[in-house]
């Protein structure tokens, strides 16, 4: 038997910044084009427009390591947060803006966003929401598809350690991650279909652009996907978390997750498969609760706490955050349940304000100063 080769394990980093206004907070619907060049150029064209107007996307290189990832995106948010406050605006790191509404937003014009609107309409008009997409280099096609089946099972959980979207146009939506439901609305999203190889998901892709369905894969917005573009497998379930060390965490854990299931492939086993119906189950819950309410434990059969099921997790992936040198950002993790994510700590903020006497308008607009706040708050560190 052909010995399995380690895949190298690289990363690529995209994460979605909402650009307001310093004056009044609320989303730029149409900020210059000197604002992109700028950023463009300084950061040697690593930012990108977005369907948005209001919208902008970083995008590091191939990194080799977590921490090297790390440093980019640290530079990414600091050259994008310089060259806004020039222009008297700020990016904000976070899923949806707490009180924006989508009907007041500029679309970029570019041919595959006008195309994209063009099809789903109002669908796509409203899709004012940002994520983060994780590319980790694995090269193999068949080991992509086979750890793509497996890595599913955490998808919910990475989404709840993520959640930055409890606020919808003003309103507190009860959701941790309202950004999904806008997103699923959309056809070719959610959770992963399941292939038994390469050629069987290929043959699934190319039904649908003989059909003149779609023009290639990348029409396909699965939470997980192989890339269209590069030979890594893109995790696109992640709101956009506002601390960066969080989103570093996050960014750990999801390479070390595939990293543990390609070993137990090494070692001629593998992670148990679960019905979609079951995922989205967790799926839902980490929309709903994010790391609040726990998640099910398929094997026991029961809702086990989240702090138990992290637990568990550090510990599956410990050898391969010693082999991929990133234990520190793999036990930074924890901090997100003690200090709260993106979307708890919004809401607190939120309902502070509204106790000390301000109105709700009032106490969102403490959100995003928040929000402005930590996008950069330890953007200017090494580590």
């Amino acid at each position: 038997m052909m010995k399995l080769k380690e895949p190298a394990f690289t990363l690529g980093v995209e994460e979605e910044y909402l650009l307001v206004d310093l004056e009044t907070r609320d989303l730029v619907s149409d900020p210059p084009a000197s604002f992109l060049e700028a950023c463009d150029q300084r950061s040697g064209q690593h930012v990108s427009p977005e369907l948005m107007r209001s919208q902008i996307e970083i995008g590091t290189g191939i990194c080799m390591n977590v921490k090297a990832a790390k440093q980019e995106v640290k530079m990414l948010r600091r050259i994008v947060a310089e060259v806004a406050v020039e222009h008297g605006y700020a990016p904000l790191a976070v899923s949806t803006h707490p009180f924006a509404k989508w009907l007041t937003q500029k679309q970029t014009e570019k041919a595959r966003y006008m195309d994209l609107t063009r099809e789903m309409q109002a669908t796509a008009r409203r899709l004012l929401i940002s994520g983060m997409h994780v590319h980790v280099g694995i090269e193999d096609r068949e080991l992509r598809i086979d750890l793509m089946n497996q890595l599913s099972y955490f998808l919910p959980h990475l989404l709840a350690l993520s959640c930055s979207s409890p606020f919808w146009e003003g309103e507190d939506t009860g959701l941790k991650s309202y950004r999904l439901t806008v997103f699923d609305a959309l056809p070719r999203t959610g959770l992963p279909a399941q292939f038994a190889s390469y050629g069987e998901y290929e043959r699934h892709v190319s039904i649908l652009v003989d059909a003149g369905i779609i023009d290639d894969a990348s029409k396909i917005w699965w939470d997980l996907r192989p890339s269209a573009r590069f030979p890594t497998l893109e995790t696109r379930i992640m709101d956009v978390c506002s601390n960066v060390n969080h989103a570093m965490s996050l960014v750990a854990l999801n390479v070390c997750l595939l990293r543990m299931l390609y070993r137990l492939r090494r070692d001629n086993q593998r992670w148990r498969m679960y019905s979609s119906m079951l995922v989205s189950e967790n799926r839902w819950r980490a929309m709903r609760y994010s790391c609040e309410e726990g998640m099910i434990d398929f094997a026991k059969g029961e809702v086990v706490p989240f702090k138990d099921l992290l637990e568990e997790l550090i510990e599956f992936v410990r050898e391969d955050a010693e082999a991929l040198e990133c234990v520190e950002e793999i036990n930074g993790l924890k901090d997100i349940l003690v200090n709260g994510n993106s979307a708890q700590r919004q809401l607190a903020i939120f309902e502070s304000g509204r106790e000390a006497g301000k109105t709700d308008p009032e106490a969102l607009i403490d959100v995003v100063d928040w929000l402005i706040k930590e996008t950069v708050a330890e953007c200017n560190s090494e580590t």
